[in-house]
């Protein structure tokens, strides 16, 4: 069995991690130049892109960034999941938005704006505090503008104005008081089957993911029950296939959601330890038909990204309860080098072993890991 995934960064690279125990090989389309990769080694495959599109039991993404000719080549092959529709959704914020108030789903309030000027009717309309996104190609707090105060306006129009808004246009959305961002992953077969995890709570720093905490703490099943029936419209208007990350602002009782993404998330690279089977794993078992996978939590997990970190001792590998993933790239400012997923019997040990993990790594990389810490101890 085998499977392409386009894209070779490091989701494909866990993708196919996962899949060896299962019998299922992965190759990778570098997107860049469309030559096939091993995603593991990195080492080029002397295959021609064609020839492999034929070869393989299916196709899937690490990303929702695809050059679109290459979207449409390999939508011809019928292989391809989850379906063209979804990743362009969830490339494109203007077609996820779309989408939403289509379902009927709650998000935050937003005006699209194609030309600087409009900003000052979103003004009147949304409030001087604004997050402004661009449309497409933004991720990880790139592409993102935040307004405090509307007397910054003419400084930041002058800003956007260098942007082509014709051809990529802004969201401008209300920022909202939020009191937590949550992500819901889940998989869905072929069949229409779905396997939930259960909701992560996610900490950003600078725009960019820095700590999971899953199972999210003090969620009920009203919660749950609402975002899970969100993922079910979602997935199934789309025909949906794999994993698919809904990204949440909770406000009280209420979900609005944030963003979607079509593939496996960083939010839920936590079931690498945390779960019975992680949805790497999953996400491989749905593209290719196979059952999909017990999504059973076996421990409090708290996945924390390594960013832009060149390089620390491995010692913390002493404690227990702590697993290291090194994505093996080089080191620069924002780039995510790697993860660490920490186990435990209930928070406050969790947060007992960030602790211990802030004693080995530099802490100026992981501006989050102490307060968290402190706080899961606590609960």
């Amino acid at each position: 069995m085998s499977i392409l995934v386009l894209g070779s960064g490091q989701l494909a690279r866990m993708m196919a991690l996962a899949g060896y125990p299962l019998g299922i090989s992965v190759q990778a389309v570098d997107v860049a130049d469309n030559k096939i990769v091993d995603p593991v080694t990195k080492h080029i495959i002397n295959n021609s892109l064609d020839r492999v599109i034929e070869e393989v039991n299916g196709i899937t993404v690490e990303f929702e960034h695809i050059p679109e000719d290459l979207l449409e080549l390999v939508h011809g092959s019928g292989k391809l999941k989850p379906t063209v529709e979804a990743i362009l959704t969830g490339a494109d914020r203007i077609r996820e938005k779309k989408l939403l108030e289509r379902l009927a789903i709650d998000n935050c309030p937003f005006e699209i704006v194609t030309d600087v000027e409009q900003l000052d009717a979103a003004v009147e309309k949304l409030g001087e505090k604004l997050i402004i996104k661009a449309s497409r190609d933004g991720y990880d707090g790139y592409g993102q503008w935040r307004l405090q105060n509307k007397n910054k306006l003419p400084e930041l129009k002058q800003q956007l104005s260098k942007l082509d808004l014709q051809k990529v246009p802004l969201i401008v959305e209300k920022m909202l008081n939020f009191d937590r961002e949550l992500s819901l992953v889940a998989v869905r077969s072929v069949d229409g089957d779905i396997a939930y995890y259960p909701l992560a709570e996610n900490l950003h720093y600078q725009g960019q993911l820095h700590v999971s905490i899953a199972p999210a703490p003090k969620v009920d099943e009203a919660l749950n029950q609402q975002a899970q029936d969100i993922f079910n419209k979602l997935a199934k208007s789309l025909d949906y296939v794999g994993v698919l990350a809904v990204e949440f602002f909770q406000i009280g009782q209420q979900l609005l959601v944030n963003e979607i993404a079509p593939r496996v998330h960083n939010s839920g690279h936590w079931t690498m330890q945390g779960a019975d089977t992680c949805q790497f794993e999953n996400h491989l078992r749905a593209v290719r038909g196979l059952p999909l996978g017990s999504t059973k939590v076996t421990s409090p997990t708290a996945m924390i990204n390594i960013i832009g970190c060149k390089t620390f001792t491995r010692d913390m590998l002493s404690i227990p309860g702590c697993h290291l993933h090194w994505y093996g790239k080089s080191p620069r400012k924002k780039r995510k080098m790697g993860h660490f997923n920490l186990c435990a019997d209930n928070y406050a040990e969790l947060g007992k072993t960030m602790q211990a993990l802030a004693e080995y790594v530099p802490i100026e990389y992981f501006p989050m890991l102490k307060d968290e810490a402190a706080r899961l101890v606590k609960l």
